[in-house]
């Protein structure tokens, strides 16, 4: 039977299907490696500098990760492109040459090819291959890992390196199937992409991924309705295109990003310069005047820290972005939906999208915004969208770009089983715990990046942590074999302390009273606790340093109970 027009769009979101020649996952290894991102890729290579007998396997038909996945219309960096990238190398970084300030998809998936192609990884990277099942062998120290391909493999070492926002929350409303259009969810864009040249489009949220599509499609559709929650506080984009005098410039900084970027707040080549209290109101003005004028991320992770601490200075800076979002709108229905407003929440406590003229689409005729906060979205019917007070908006396509199961979701959808068969995902189902963000009490020898209670979860220019987190592991596998352990855990207590630091210092910020997905908020039932480390990137690397320097102070190193076959 043939596949029907909406089964042709949810078969190549999923790009899931299985070549003939996907290359089996070894039966045998000391590492696998869970996804092939930027995090994955890097690891991979690392653990094969160790010697080690290193795979990866990912769902995905190719290398990316997060750019594999999430090729929406208008799906770019919000990191400068020179600073996202792996800085272990000179001549990796200089033999790739960006196009612009902050690049698209397309561009981002092709330097990912480049990596994978300049170090040789593909040979050892199993493709359409999904874990499904890890089972930890307590007696062999030991994982049993399973794919949905009929692998089954025996490995030391899982690292997952799975993406911190890459479980999308596809299934949200009642009725879904019974849509006669197409429905995507932006984290699963069909690789083929979607024509809308004449449909009437709907869009649901406006985060950062959102605001991307709507910027971009505005112009395109015959008619686009966007359907808004919660307001964001946004940020314009300045994206020059970069020549051959901008590709000398920034790669004649290696060596001084190399140095500068893993000890910003951050991650980025900014950090926080100025002290609130020191300036007057006048000069305060100024500093945010020429820090908004750059067209980059600088106002947010650049500008004044009392911001995540203070409530006036919050509000002070707040309103600024809303002064500039309002002057921009001018209409004040859609002010009132797409601004958010004093008190509601701190500009900087949610994810703070760049756009470029994101506000101005929402001017044209053929767009509309549609409040959901008091009039929720009821379902989804065969027309289209219906909301709570029973009105119906007919459509042909449905984008979904309401969010992810951030941090923990991707690891929690495998069934993985640890020490005395405790099962991870009913573990964070009943709190949000780690150790560095890096390990979890009860999972011996299952590493992970990423993930909850690092600042990779949230609060950091992605290379920068992964880069720092895939090292660490790396140099503690190396630490195990030349002292002759072969099973590594949190202890309880190390574990408790960690949660202890984390939450002491998250609890400090505005972000802990601030629902979002920073806070797990936007999955029901989600155990809420801040989800990224909020102490800054240098701070964390040094204690992360100072852990290892010290010989593992908060885990439990041992020999296996049994002896390895050989």
């Amino acid at each position: 039977m043939a596949a029907t027009k909406r089964e042709e769009v949810m078969l190549d979101a999923t790009q899931t299907a299985v070549p003939a020649d996907r290359k089996p996952v070894p039966a045998q290894l000391d590492a696998l490696v869970i996804g092939t991102g930027v995090a994955g890729l890097y690891q991979l290579h690392q653990l094969r500098e160790l010697g080690l007998k290193a795979h990866a396997c990912d769902t995905a038909s190719d290398v990316g990760g997060t750019w594999y996945w999430n090729r929406y219309p208008g799906a770019k960096f919000d990191s400068e492109a020179y600073i996202y990238q792996y800085l272990f190398d000179e001549e990796l970084y200089k033999g790739w040459t960006w196009s612009e300030r902050f690049p698209g998809q397309p561009e981002i998936e092709r330097w990912l090819h480049y990596i994978a192609d300049s170090l040789n990884l593909r040979r050892d990277i199993s493709f359409s291959t999904t874990v499904t099942k890890a089972t930890f062998n307590e007696e062999s120290g030991r994982w049993k890992v399973e794919t949905g391909q009929g692998d089954v493999i025996d490995t030391q070492f899982v690292i997952g390196c799975t993406g911190m926002l890459s479980a999308p929350l596809e299934d949200r409303f009642p009725g879904q199937s019974s849509f006669k259009g197409a429905i995507v969810h932006t984290g699963r864009y069909p690789k083929a992409g979607l024509d809308l040249e004449g449909k009437r489009v709907g869009v649901i949220g406006i985060g950062a991924t959102g605001i991307q599509v709507i910027q971009t499609i505005a112009s395109e559709v015959d008619h686009l309705t966007v359907f808004a929650r919660t307001p964001q506080y946004v940020l314009p984009m300045k994206n020059p295109k970069y020549g051959p005098d901008e590709a000398r410039w920034y790669k004649g900084r290696f060596e001084e990003l190399k140095e500068n970027l893993p000890h910003t707040f951050t991650g980025f080549e900014y950090d926080f310069e100025n002290k609130w209290a020191d300036l007057t109101p006048e000069q305060r003005r100024a500093v945010l005047e020429e820090i908004h004028a750059d067209g980059s991320l600088k106002l947010w992770l650049a500008s004044f820290a009392e911001m995540f601490f203070d409530e006036e200075v919050s509000e002070e800076i707040s309103e600024f972005v809303r002064e500039k979002m309002r002057a921009r709108l001018k209409d004040p229905r859609l002010i009132d939906i797409l601004v958010p407003k004093p008190g509601e929440y701190g500009f900087g406590t949610h994810r703070v999208p760049l756009e470029t003229n994101y506000l101005e689409a929402f001017l044209r005729d053929n767009v509309e915004a549609v409040s959901v906060r008091d009039n929720p979205i009821a379902e989804i019917v065969a027309e289209g969208l219906k909301l709570a007070d029973g009105t119906v908006y007919e459509l042909d396509v449905i984008i979904m770009a309401v969010g992810f199961d951030a941090g923990s979701g991707a690891l929690s959808r495998i069934d993985i089983a640890g020490r005395d068969g405790l099962k991870l995902a009913e573990e964070w189902r009943k709190d949000i715990r780690t150790t560095l963000g890096i390990q979890k009490y009860g999972f011996p020898n299952l590493f992970m990046t990423g993930a909850p209670l690092a600042p990779s979860a949230a609060l950091c220019n992605m290379t920068t942590c992964l880069q720092q987190q895939t090292e660490w592991i790396s140099d503690c596998i190396r630490h195990m074999r030349e002292t002759g352990n072969d099973v590594i855990e949190p202890t309880r207590e190390g574990e408790d302390s960690w949660v202890r630091h984390h939450d002491e210092t998250a609890n400090a910020t505005l972000i802990a009273k601030t629902s979002s997905w920073y806070t797990g908020s936007n999955v029901p039932g989600k155990p809420r606790r801040v989800l990224s480390y909020t102490g800054g990137v240098g701070t964390y690397r040094d204690k992360c340093d100072a852990i290892a320097r010290e010989g593992y102070p908060l885990f439990s190193l041992s020999k296996a109970a049994a002896p390895q076959d050989a």
